[in-house]
């Protein structure tokens, strides 16, 4: 019996190819399996190529299978262009309708089933890839009762005829298998230990229950690949808790919208990509002036320009770092799964308010889009800390009839007045400022005002700022971000095997930089190898530009495609 499968689907793009996975994907979460979903999209509405890769485990991954047990295609192309990752023994369940060949290198079994004409048989052509999932489910031995709720939760809106349909469909497409499998065996799947307990989201969507979660209640944003999903998220469940959601007519207005929703009391945050983030950097320097705790959320795509945006990169690094002018305190948090993304979507709120300046969560393609089983969330371990906000205003900080909003403190942080508060009265500019918020552009304002600013995060290393696992004094040490965790860790493990000491340590904070907490690690190891999806290194880079003085190795990809575990494990094997 197998511990883990690797289940794809391929198409035309608009052919309903994402339902077909999701569906597959949901009801084996359901059973209790772990489950990992990545999407290859072009970026176009309808045509081209597109496909949904499950893998099936009975313990947590968090990347790709290097490999494919079954392949459900429903063109030549999905053949041709997947052949390469079917291991030997696999299944090609493909619709007769386009008479399909696998190639001549290709050591797998190639069933052809009637998915359309079943499909019309059970009430409607549109329903091949519900066939697809009933013959798909007879090769695992799993009953077609799996998808009776997911079903049921989909198509009930529709009515109990269009329900019964769907799972007709799929039970064409399972006695079908059965009667033309011939007794070939079948790919069974250990059971499953975590049947209803798991949830099953993407990490756009825990960043959006994260926000809900910490008290967002403005979104302002404009619609871009792979970032969209967490507005289409909030528009659904914002106005539940008396929020509101704004797509406003580009990235600029968005941020500046938001800034105003904080400067008057509301938790706000917006959510785009690369070339957003590039219009909206002038207003995070404003938000930087005028200490307005802004969260903005930045998913890596590929770049420059439109690049590829239906693609995976994390090439923002230096943009989210250092892209805007002028020098201003900021807070870069960087998840790497979707558990993360919600508890630190919540936190970004926190530490916005606290430090009073814009927290930027970072995170890539993959990790925004790909579906992954999730433990449960515990929301009431998310607190609401909103610093210095006051609602009295002493006397002590009055001149005269203006509060002194950017008064200078030991520790850089102002107290903050909201709209509305008696005595709270003062300007807010964009241009240097006084205490009270009066422009003041003389040496000596200048310098105490931006020493005030930048003081706020000097010397500061949050709290898990790096996730470290392994022995610490390792012969490799693995340095990741993002997404690239999962492959990272199934790496370590087979290098582990192979006899090597593998410590991995993760960088969760680029702003505040962890040099310190970082370096604990790095000066113990060996060799050092940092794991990264772009052209030029940014991240070691960055480990050298803030003081990680240990030398390390790069290896990078930069072709669209997050790393593959056993792609990274051969890599690394070269290095040692």
């Amino acid at each position: 019996m197998l511990e883990e499968l690797s289940w794809k689907v391929g198409g035309q793009q608009g052919e309903g190819i994402d339902s077909t996975g999701e569906t597959f994907a949901t009801a084996l979460n359901r059973q209790g399996y772990y489950i990992y979903g990545y999407r290859h999209f072009s970026s176009r509405i309808k045509g081209g190529h597109t496909n949904y890769k499950i893998r099936v485990s009975t313990k947590r991954r968090l990347a790709s299978a290097d490999f494919l047990d079954i392949l459900i295609a429903f063109d030549q192309e999905s053949i041709d262009f997947n052949a390469k990752e079917l291991r030997p023994g696999a299944m090609v369940i493909a619709d007769e309708k386009f008479n399909p060949t696998l190639p001549d290198h290709a050591e797998a079994v190639l069933y052809t089933v009637p998915f359309t004409k079943l499909a019309e048989t059970a009430g409607s052509s549109i329903m091949k890839n519900m066939v697809a999932l009933g013959a798909s489910v007879y090769v695992l031995d799993l009953p077609v009762e799996i998808f009776s709720g997911v079903i049921h939760d989909t198509f009930a809106r529709k009515g109990q005829k269009i329900v019964d349909q769907n799972m007709e469909a799929i039970r064409q497409g399972y006695n079908f298998m059965k009667e033309r499998s011939d007794g070939r065996p079948q790919l069974k799947l250990q059971p499953a230990s975590g049947k209803g307990s798991h949830l099953f989201m993407m990490g756009n969507d825990a960043i959006g229950l994260g926000a809900l979660t910490a008290g967002c209640r403005v979104m302002a944003a404009y619609p871009i690949t792979p970032a969209s999903d967490i507005m289409e998220y909030l528009i659904k469940k914002m106005p539940k808790v008396g929020g509101v959601v704004v797509q406003t007519e580009d990235e600029i207005a968005a941020i500046n919208m938001i800034i105003g929703a904080a400067y008057g009391g509301a938790r706000a945050m917006t959510a785009t990509s690369g070339p957003g983030l590039s219009l909206m950097m002038e207003a995070i320097g404003l938000a930087g002036m005028t200490e307005t705790p802004v969260v903005i959320v930045d998913t890596q795509r590929g770049g420059p320009s439109t690049g590829l945006p239906t693609k995976h990169e994390q090439s923002d690094l230096f943009a989210v770092l250092f892209g805007n002018h002028g020098e201003i305190p900021k807070i870069v948090l960087a998840p790497s799964t979707a558990e993360e993304c919600f508890y630190e979507a919540a936190r970004a709120f926190n530490l916005a308010e606290r430090y009073q300046c814009p927290v930027i969560l970072i995170t890539d393609l993959a990790l925004s889009l790909a579906k992954q089983t999730v433990e449960p969330l515990h929301r009431e371990s998310v607190e609401i800390d909103r610093g210095k906000l006051v609602t009295e205003v002493d006397p002590s900080m009055q001149n005269g009839p203006l509060f002194k909003r950017y008064a200078f403190t030991e520790d850089g942080i102002s107290p903050r007045v909201i709209p509305g508060v008696k005595s709270g009265i003062h300007h807010v500019t964009g241009v240097e400022h006084n205490e009270v918020g009066r422009p003041d552009e003389s040496a000596v304002n200048r310098a105490k005002m931006m020493h005030k600013r930048l003081h706020k995060l000097e010397g500061v290393e949050l709290e898990g700022s790096v996730t470290f696992s392994g022995p610490e004094d390792c012969d490799i040490l693995l340095v990741g971000i993002g997404s690239t965790r999962g492959p990272i860790e199934e790496a370590a493990e087979r290098l582990s095997a192979d006899g090597y000491r593998i410590g991995h340590a993760h960088v969760k904070v680029l702003a505040p930089f962890p040099a310190r907490a970082l370096s604990s690690y790095t000066d113990r190891a060996k060799k050092v190898v940092v794991v990264e999806n772009n052209a030029t290194a940014q991240l070691a880079h960055l480990m050298r530009f803030f003081g990680v003085t240990t030398p390390a190795q790069s290896v990078t990809k930069f072709d669209g495609n997050p790393f593959l575990p056993g792609e990274l494990y051969q890599q690394l094997k070269e290095l040692v």
